[in-house]
């Protein structure tokens, strides 16, 4: 790749230069590279850990397993979360076993020891027993940072990594219209995969393989990349801008009949898809027109703050490392893959999905259909390629999956050759390079 190179379609804004590091396959498949990612990349970022709806009262505590690692989120009597590792003191025991729980205080299943919500030990067997004496009040869980942006809770393990909403930007601000606040996590399906966690981290860094992987979505979604703003930030995330309710201009749609299923979208904001014949790129400035004049009517409280774009266009925000947030006025996706916590070549993708909380709605339609409009209406795990699904269109992302982790192992295999559209893929390695290995490859 060409690091001099400037392209119309990356925000001048909004650009970093790269230098043209080998995406080499070690990086993949190497149980040695996984070793530097556990010591010198995962705790060094902040973690998306769960949603506040699972810990409303003092005393709820969600659990979150990452590799070897597991951190529980604590409801604390002042309203106040706060994160511990959850690794008993005593002998290492783990204390939260589930994914989620309320307890009046957290107590070890092997001696019963037992801590405060706020981490300290408070009662043990035979504190007369310990030399120094009675450890209550003297010993607590090891904390760990914890803070929270919108419905979401994330923690971190290292204290010099700058603080969340700092760690987030530009996100926190970009995406203040959507109020996110008070959305609900409908969708919550995650599956154990046959490939390293980048494989998919590398897919969501590229709109490349929309026309190949996902052409089902040609038809409402511009792919084209005129018209598709890529944008990378110094905070090392990076987003891209889709055209949402139009065509892909690869192929010729406005010259014809409003394709499916952008007349259904029309019609549902009373807009006459026949009248759009021959000038279907027009349809999208017609939707913003009606979602102006009924949403508010339609209980979509969001709508006001929202721009004409976020009304209409996809956001697609990817967070350095391995979790992507997709926003569009209706929807937030949130995707994201973690390593496996032994093999290099497995890892746990996720796949959340949230919905404004609109007065009078019962169900809204989700990437598996339509659902109750409710907390974890589905929640559920599997394994790639059993046959359950996580989501049509994270299901085609996956299909990849298996069959790039099978090639990376070729002998045959040089190294990534890159398009300039993926130059967010480059970026990416970089990073990792700069902070897995401490230098360039």
């Amino acid at each position: 790749m060409n690091a001099e190179a400037k392209v119309s379609r990356y925000s001048p804004e909004f650009d970093q230069p790269v230098r043209g590091d080998t995406i080499t396959a070690d990086r993949y498949i190497s149980r040695d590279w996984m070793a530097l990612e556990m010591k010198n990349l995962w705790p060094k970022v902040w973690h998306l850990g769960g949603v506040l709806a699972d810990i409303e009262d003092a005393g709820d505590i969600i659990r979150h397993n990452f590799a070897k690692e597991s951190v529980i989120m604590v409801r604390q009597e002042d309203g106040s979360v706060r994160a511990f590792y959850n690794s008993c003191p005593h002998r290492g025991n783990r204390l939260i076993l589930g994914e989620a729980t309320s307890v009046p205080a957290i107590t070890c299943g092997y001696h019963g020891w037992k801590y405060d919500l706020d981490g300290t030990l408070i009662g043990v067997q035979d504190p007369e027993d310990f030399a120094d004496g009675n450890p209550c009040g003297r010993v607590h869980l090891t904390e760990l940072r914890c803070d929270i942006w919108g419905p979401f809770v994330f923690w971190c393990m290292d204290d010099d990594v700058p603080p969340l909403l700092d760690w987030l930007s530009p996100y926190p601000e970009r995406l203040a219209g959507y109020g996110l606040e008070n959305w609900v996590r409908v969708l919550n399906v995650s599956a154990d995969c046959e490939f390293n966690w980048k494989i998919i981290r590398d897919n969501f860094n590229e709109s490349y393989h929309l026309p190949t992987i996902h052409p089902e979505l040609a038809t409402f979604i511009n792919d084209g990349l005129p018209s598709t703003l890529f944008e990378m930030y110094p905070s090392g995330h990076n987003a891209m801008w889709m055209v949402g309710h139009q065509a892909t201009t690869r192929k010729d749609y406005a010259s014809g009949d409003v394709p499916a299923p952008l007349d259904d979208v029309a019609r549902a904001w009373g807009i006459d898809p026949a009248a759009y014949q021959g000038r279907t790129d027009e349809i999208r400035q017609a939707v913003i027109e009606a979602k102006r004049s009924l949403g508010p009517e339609r209980g979509y409280a969001n709508y006001a703050d929202m721009t004409d774009q976020q009304l209409v266009d996809y956001f697609h925000c990817t967070m350095f490392p391995n979790l992507t947030l997709t926003m569009s006025p209706e929807q937030c996706q949130i995707l994201r893959t973690e390593p496996h916590p032994t093999d290099p070549e497995k890892c746990v993708f996720q796949h959340w999905c949230l919905y404004p909380p609109v007065p009078g709605m019962k169900e809204v339609e989700t990437p598996i259909g339509p659902l109750p409009l409710r907390h974890d209406a589905l929640k559920r795990h599997s394994t790639y390629g059993d046959g359950v699904s996580v989501g049509y269109v994270a299901d085609q992302d996956l299909s990849i999956g298996t069959s790039q982790q099978q090639g990376l192992n070729s002998r045959g295999f040089k190294g990534c050759l890159l398009p300039l559209q993926e130059k967010r893929v480059q970026r990416f390695h970089e990073l990792l390079n700069d902070m897995v290995l401490g230098r360039p490859a």
